[in-house]
């Protein structure tokens, strides 16, 4: 069955991680999606082999794309990319600062060119503000962002172990392309687009910086449990650990009467609020660590259970990769095929594959011939 976007023709310039994520989204709905890498490939290509020979990067974030090696610095070449951006209903890049436009191919001349055409530049910070230039890696725009500054430990701060920054610009990206295409449905008229990492990194900073900002108070680093939220957080039983989460009264009266066997405390004008418990964290753990230490992880969860509040487990990857609730999908790769995580839009997709380098050059030179 062809997928909402199978009438979208998808032209990319695009490395490692941001645009990837915004176009393999695109690829799974079945756009047409027509990836431009340099005659060495792009730089997620080479990041390990760990995939049957292929890097877990580009395995993870190329499949259902056509793979069209081009040399941007050849006049023919770059005459190509040019006349595939004219036909495109969608061109995405996350080149270096100014490169896309010192090509003719940033997104405020093409939709000048091609008002149809919906144009994505994918930057590292705002091309109106001071940060222009900066180059903008992940960890990079992590720390500047002050992600790093509320993740860690109270000695450590540390960057989110994942691509955050690269992986949340690329939803961005994902979303502003949709309601790109939503509104040219109306008007006829594609528009130029700017996603920068930075600001997506600051969104997610909101209420920190609200906290910070209106309430004069700083978010500190707390390992597994939440700043401004508790009892929410990682409890030592005598076999693990267990994660448990209070978020409003009743079920703050409930934590006490079926968890701790303490109905005295949901009383307790120390703890008779989120904002009470949070200020008297310290008193409130002294509680909660040894009814916690001096039972099984399984007894603590029956209690969470029959209690109705929510527990999880600090999974590792090898629990992860045999965890009941995660889906799989079968994907093709030049060296075979993997089990990749399903697609979390469409689950029940069936991938098409990862393409080898240059696998569709040819047959995209005659199709966009002069």
């Amino acid at each position: 069955m062809p997928g909402p976007l199978s009438n979208i023709l998808v032209v990319a310039i695009e490395q490692a991680v941001a645009a990837p994520v915004c176009t393999v989204r695109l690829a799974d709905a079945g756009a047409r999606v027509i990836k431009i890498e340099r005659e060495a490939g792009e730089t997620a290509r080479h990041y390990d082999s760990a995939v049957k020979g292929t890097s877990a990067y580009f395995a993870w974030l190329n499949r259902g794309k056509e793979s069209c090696v081009l040399d941007l610095k050849d006049e023919a070449d770059l005459a190509l990319a040019h006349r595939m951006a004219a036909r495109a209903d969608v061109f995405v890049q996350n080149l270096a600062p100014g490169a896309a436009a010192r090509l003719g191919l940033g997104s405020k001349e093409l939709t000048r060119r091609h008002p149809r055409l919906i144009a994505l530049d994918i930057v590292g910070y705002g091309q109106e503000t001071p940060y222009r230039q900066m180059r903008a890696y992940d960890m990079l725009v992590q720390a500047e962002s002050g992600i790093c500054a509320v993740t860690g430990t109270e000695e450590t701060p540390s960057k989110v172990g994942v691509s955050v920054a690269d992986i949340a610009t690329g939803m961005s990206a994902h979303a502003a392309i949709l309601e790109a295409l939503i509104e040219r449905a109306g008007t006829g008229r594609g528009r130029a687009i700017e996603i920068a990492m930075f600001d997506v990194m600051a969104d997610f900073m909101s209420v920190p910086l609200l906290h910070l900002d209106y309430g004069g108070r700083d978010t500190p680093r707390m390992g597994l449990s939440h700043a401004s939220i508790y009892p929410y957080g990682s409890f030592a039983c005598a076999d693990g650990a267990v994660i448990a989460v209070v978020q409003n009264p009743g079920e703050w009266r409930r934590f006490c009467e079926g968890v701790l066997k303490r109905p005295d405390l949901a009383g307790d004008p120390r703890f008779a609020d989120n904002p009470s418990r949070v200020r008297n964290r310290p008193e409130l753990d002294a509680i909660i660590g040894p009814v916690f230490a001096a039972e099984t992880r399984a007894e603590m969860i029956a209690r969470l259970e029959a209690s109705g509040l929510a527990w999880g487990k600090a999974s590792s990857l090898t629990e992860l990769s045999r965890h009941p609730a995660l889906r799989r999908m079968e994907v093709a790769i030049p060296g075979g095929s993997f089990m990749s995580v399903a697609s979390p839009l469409r689950p029940e997709m069936e991938p098409a594959g990862v393409p080898s380098l240059g696998a569709d050059t040819d047959k995209v030179r005659r199709e966009f011939a002069a």
